[in-house]
């Protein structure tokens, strides 16, 4: 019995996706062609990205293989690129952003203890080796918490206050005005 299961995991991953797009609402549309540096993906590159990428772990982990060591990365890396540069726009991209997120946590949603305790087969830097499909799976989320803290960092560039940041402000400015009342 996992304490953490598929249920936890798409929970979770849908609370990841809300996140991501409230901060592709709160830039606006004529930023979205924004880079922050030479060769970095734009705001509108990277959101894209973002919604497209958990393609990934469904294509991966969708079936019943324990061996990902033969998957086609090179092949799923040039069709990413072709996506990402089809250009969209911001409500293009938030739609995106929905039906794909809401598809990968249905997906999470569907699997059964025993899938996410599976062995898989993968590649990593120091050569193969076996994780469990949970830990696998716990990537996708890593993914794009880190592509949103970029998002976020873009945010501060365009004189943007992240929605987060300004949640946990209006939070101490509550419990400063609780905290004076006594």
């Amino acid at each position: 019995m996992f304490c953490y299961g598929a249920q936890q995991l798409s929970g979770s991953f849908r609370t990841v996706r809300a996140n991501t797009i409230q901060v592709a609402h709160d830039i606006p549309e004529h930023n979205y062609d924004h880079s922050p540096a030479d060769g970095a993906r734009t705001v509108r590159q990277m959101l894209t990205h973002v919604a497209l990428s958990t393609r990934l772990w469904i294509d991966m982990h969708g079936g019943s293989s324990t061996d990902i060591t033969t998957f086609d990365f090179p092949s799923y890396g040039r069709r990413m690129r072709d996506a990402e540069a089809t250009s969209r726009t911001k409500t293009e991209i938030l739609e995106l952003l929905e039906k794909e997120g809401e598809a990968f946590a249905a997906f999470l949603g569907g699997l059964s203890d025993a899938q996410l305790s599976e062995q898989v087969l993968g590649n990593s830097a120091a050569g193969k080796v076996h994780k469990s499909r949970l830990e696998m799976l716990l990537s996708a989320k890593e993914h794009e918490m880190h592509h949103r803290a970029q998002l976020m960092l873009i945010e501060r560039q365009l004189g943007i206050v992240p929605h987060l940041t300004r949640q946990m402000q209006a939070r101490m400015e509550q419990m400063m005005a609780a905290q004076a009342k006594v």
